[in-house]
């Protein structure tokens, strides 16, 4: 960290002496074929001594200066604060016009003009002093505005962060939520089926058990492939199938270019539940869930529906404010903002459909083929 203070000081320090070389040439030439213009004899060279050594003697000031700023930065603009900096400014000024008038000595011993140091003063303070006194304001106030920029740009960084921290934990509470439900669920099939049929039971705790390993696996992450999810899914379908036998019945149509899409953890599992829990469940007769993904452009175009009877526009409103369709809109919500859609309706002619829309983003982890269920 000390190294890169260090690095990042010479650096400034860099700029700050490039900068006055460019101003020092740019008012050299500009003095100089002024003065050309109105016929006075005089050098580039004269210019640019006279240009560097008022631009080169004000970087070297700029660590008082600054200095001075930073001591008086809490005085928050009030009428102290400029009369504090009024009173810097003149030391600096003065000192500005001895380097000033130190190098017109220089240059009348080295042109034999014969002007003394009295004389040479006058003329400096005369055509220097007031105009030194500006430059001073302009580099306090150039630093007060990076300062001020810095510290908006630091703010904004800090409550990105906040931000996303908190999107962050709204998220992981959501997750929270969705576990046990699907968890709880669970165990109240094995409940059941343990009277009834204590192998099937004794499978679908093994199920279970492979299941929980694979979320403990992937725990924390809020976004994994959409091969990873169906991994997740089919092991949550052979615990329904189980439970429902040949009463349940689930087609799977997902494209070979979606598997290595993005997709929220556990995003799937609620919807297929939601679909088993009131369009299969109910009913004594056969039913069919059906899982759909395929890519659109940009997006990754997501579908689950079942073969109920489909519900009304109360229903439906009602129905999507249960724990796993409000927690899935949520998370949806946190991830992806405006981005995503979510919508819940009724099938062409039968049944009842979930449709998830988010942007297609590809995992880095390589193509992978979910396992078949």
């Amino acid at each position: 960290m000390h190294k890169e203070v260090k690095l990042a000081r010479w650096r400034r320090t860099g700029v700050a002496f490039a900068l006055a070389t460019l101003l020092g040439l740019f008012f050299a030439t500009k003095f100089y074929y002024g003065w050309r213009a109105a016929g006075m004899p005089t050098t580039w060279t004269k210019h640019f001594w006279w240009q560097a050594m008022e631009w080169y003697s004000w970087v070297i000031f700029l660590p008082g200066i600054f200095w001075i700023c930073r001591k008086l930065e809490r005085l928050n603009r009030s009428w102290k604060f400029v009369a504090l900096h009024l009173a810097a400014g003149i030391p600096f000024a003065l000192l500005h016009c001895a380097v000033l008038t130190t190098g017109a000595r220089v240059e009348a011993w080295v042109l034999e003009t014969g002007k003394s140091w009295l004389d040479l003063t006058a003329i400096v303070l005369r055509n220097h002093f007031h105009s030194d006194l500006f430059t001073y304001a302009v580099i306090v106030t150039v630093w007060h505005a990076l300062e001020y920029y810095r510290k908006v740009r630091e703010h904004e960084r800090t409550a990105t962060e906040l931000e996303k921290n908190l999107a962050l934990a709204r998220l992981q509470a959501l997750r929270t939520q969705l576990q046990p439900h699907f968890l709880f669920n669970t165990l109240n099939s094995i409940t059941t089926l343990n009277h009834d049929d204590p192998k099937a039971a004794n499978r679908m705790i093994a199920r279970l058990s492979e299941l929980l390993r694979m979320s403990l696996e992937s725990d924390g992450a809020q976004e994994v492939p959409l091969s990873r999810e169906l991994d997740f899914l089919h092991g949550y379908l052979d615990i329904q199938r189980i439970r429902f036998g040949e009463r349940l019945t689930v087609h799977l149509d997902a494209d070979s270019n979606t598997l290595d899409a993005l997709v929220p953890n556990l995003l799937l599992q609620p919807l297929v539940e939601n679909a088993i829990c009131h369009g299969i469940a109910p009913f004594s007769k056969p039913g069919e869930v059906r899982i759909s993904a395929r890519r659109d452009q940009k997006s990754l175009y997501l579908q689950v529906s079942d073969s109920g009877p489909g519900m009304t526009v109360e229903k439906i409103s009602e129905r999507g404010r249960g724990v796993g369709l409000a927690n899935t809109r949520a998370r949806l919500q946190e991830l992806y903002g405006h981005a995503q859609r979510f919508d819940l309706a009724n099938g062409t002619e039968r049944g009842f459909r979930v449709e998830v829309r988010i942007p297609f983003v590809e995992s880095r982890q390589g193509n992978t083929t979910p396992s078949s269920g």
